[in-house]
């Protein structure tokens, strides 16, 4: 649930930043092309982090509200503007 899906978004972030840092703080000294590399997968891990910790399991309980029985128009209001920009009368 909400739990899981956070600790796998850390879990992420985490080894983004882990890569980030190892690559300029100590890979660079033997290989720059290596430490690029391992900053072009630190780059792309924050958004798929994102849709991971965004992403609905089967157990959850988002937007699952009943559809709504044909409902009715709101009510409208005195001197209420329509699409068009003109008052009703």
């Amino acid at each position: 649930m909400y739990a899981r899906r956070r600790r796998r978004y850390f879990a992420l972030m985490a080894v983004c930043l882990v890569l980030f840092v190892s690559a300029w703080a100590f890979v660079r000294l033997w290989s720059v092309p290596a430490a690029i590399g391992m900053c072009v997968v630190a780059m792309v891990i924050p958004p798929v982090a994102a849709i991971v910790g965004n992403r609905r399991e089967p157990d959850d309980r988002w937007w699952d509200e009943p559809p709504k029985e044909e409902s009715e128009p709101p009510p409208e209001r005195p001197g209420q503007r329509h699409g068009d920009g003109r008052r009703r009368r």
